[in-house]
């Protein structure tokens, strides 16, 4: 008998009955920058149409999200001052701090706030975390991840996102945020990410580079999937809620593979630089940028992942308001 597949693709009623990935804006996360000072407004020259805001500006950027229907949010944060040890990734008074703080008093449980945990931003070197000679010391480091993860959650984060890289920072941070009473805090770690060339776009974004040298002792050989499930596996034992791939577009067997191996809620990251490819490319007229946006962020779903960060959140909450995918 001749099959004829073609009767599932008739009409758009009958397509959207019988598509087999189901996505939701709930899935979005829009990553934001914030900045010290005030009245910052500033487009990031390496990610069209995203911005620098200080903490009296952020409310622009969280109401053009929330009027796409994106309300979760990830946070970095750029200080003014840099020293060794990174010291206003953990200060009270620090960027990301306040921010949370503005953020949670004007708009308390309508958005849901994350907080990437880090020290490239804030460390004189640029590297994750407290240097022996030009070597990074894992074990020295957790103990200021650990603070960092508090001092977000004492400042009304909803989720802390390590993406240090640092062998056992989610056992450090679980118990540290437990301690002080963050039981329900959960952890969603960077647990899967890779020393990838894809990030140049938010280095510069966020002024995060390395001073010297690279991230290759601590980020992942991007030749490795099996190191990548022992990551992914190492972090749900020691306490992650949810696991993350970074990034996306090039390491879609890596997102499969870890779906396919943990019972954790997987992220993926669809990183600046894939970003700014389909943006660049989409400039010189080569593609059609809704259509490639659209169709590669189905690619990263159809993979496995459940959670979806990526630069283009408000514009895919609107094309699964159209029923274009979705």
């Amino acid at each position: 008998m001749l099959q004829r597949a073609r009767r599932l693709r008739v009409n758009k009623d009958i397509r959207d009955m019988a598509r087999e990935t189901r996505v939701s804006k709930n899935t979005l996360i829009l990553p934001m920058f914030l900045k010290e000072g005030k009245n910052i407004k500033d487009e990031i020259s390496s990610l069209d149409h995203h911005y620098h805001y200080s903490p009296d500006r952020i409310f622009e950027g969280i109401e053009e999200g929330l009027k796409a229907g994106v309300n979760k949010f990830l946070l970095f944060g750029l200080p003014n001052h840099k020293d060794e040890v990174g010291c206003e990734a953990y200060s009270d008074s620090g960027i990301v701090q306040q921010g949370l703080r503005a953020i949670k008093d004007r708009y308390k449980d309508e958005v849901y706030l994350i907080t990437d945990i880090c020290m490239c931003e804030y460390t004189s070197h640029g590297h994750c975390g407290i240097l022996q000679d030009e070597y990074v010391n894992n074990d020295k480091t957790l103990e200021y991840l650990a603070e960092i993860a508090v001092s977000h959650a004492n400042a009304g984060a909803d989720m802390v996102a390590p993406s240090d890289m640092m062998d056992g920072r989610i056992l450090s941070m679980r118990n540290a945020l437990d301690q002080n009473g963050y039981t329900e805090t959960p952890i969603m770690s960077y647990a899967v990410k890779y020393a990838s060339s894809f990030y140049g776009p938010f280095r510069a974004a966020a002024d995060s580079a390395p001073s010297f040298g690279d991230r290759k002792s601590y980020q992942m050989d991007y030749h490795n999937i099996k190191e990548g499930l022992k990551e992914a596996k190492t972090d749900e034992q020691e306490g992650a809620d949810i696991i993350m791939v970074k990034p996306a577009m090039s390491y879609l067997d890596v997102i499969k593979k870890v779906s396919e191996n943990t019972n954790l809620p997987v992220a993926a990251y669809s990183v600046s630089g894939e970003y700014a490819m389909i943006k660049a490319a989409a400039k010189m007229g080569l593609i059609n940028e809704y259509g490639v946006m659209c169709e590669s962020a189905i690619s990263i779903y159809r993979a496995g992942a459940d959670i979806l960060i990526t630069y283009f959140a408000k514009e895919l909450a609107e094309a699964m308001r159209k029923g274009d995918i979705g």
